[in-house]
């Protein structure tokens, strides 16, 4: 239950719509500065930690929505940047890479959530302003089948590994032949 003191610090956050979204992959982060100004926020971009962490050293925002994994480090460091700076800030973390450890060492550095990617906009709003007193949303009405969200996994990595599928093959965990296989099949069905 949230005292008086952090109820109102909450309040106020929720009037001040400023938000910084930190990610690495440009074609993700402006998608998601488009979605998120069309409902309401004053979004600010950073595509790492260095980056994000001179933005909240200028002005700390409400809220912020960041990605686990960044080219130049561990957007924890921004979440616990953002927690000393603006103790009332609501970071939620998003990863394509989610386990139970690290959701649990986000939320413990002051994430008030954790999604995995990909996340749609209406959940990302609802993890920044839901208080815990809300029910959680419906689900998806056509979410992704669970071979198209391993299908989009597997082409993020390989674009991730330059398009190596030596190196991509490797840090998924499977045989080369079995993910040539896997990239020449059109993508599942969502």
């Amino acid at each position: 239950m949230l005292t008086e003191e952090a109820s109102e610090l909450t309040a106020e956050a929720h009037q001040d719509r400023s938000l910084l979204i930190v990610d690495d992959d440009r074609v993700l982060r402006t998608r998601l500065v488009r979605a998120m100004e069309q409902r309401g926020f004053l979004v600010r971009e950073a595509a790492g930690v260095r980056e994000a962490l001179s933005l909240l050293a200028m002005q700390p925002p409400a809220f912020a929505l960041i990605d686990m994994r960044l080219e130049d480090g561990n957007g924890m460091a921004v979440v616990e940047a953002l927690a000393e700076a603006r103790p009332e800030a609501r970071a939620v973390m998003l990863t394509g890479y989610g386990n139970i450890a690290s959701a649990v060492t986000a939320i413990k550095a002051g994430a008030v959530d954790y999604l995995p990617k990909p996340a749609d906009a209406d959940q990302i709003v609802h993890a920044l302003l839901n208080r815990g007193d809300e029910p959680l949303p419906p689900p998806p009405q056509d979410p992704m089948s669970a071979d198209r969200v391993r299908w989009e996994h597997i082409q993020r990595v390989y674009e991730q590994c330059g398009r190596n599928v030596s190196e991509t093959a490797r840090r998924l965990k499977m045989h080369r032949r079995t993910l040539q296989r896997i990239l020449n099949k059109h993508a599942p069905r969502s």
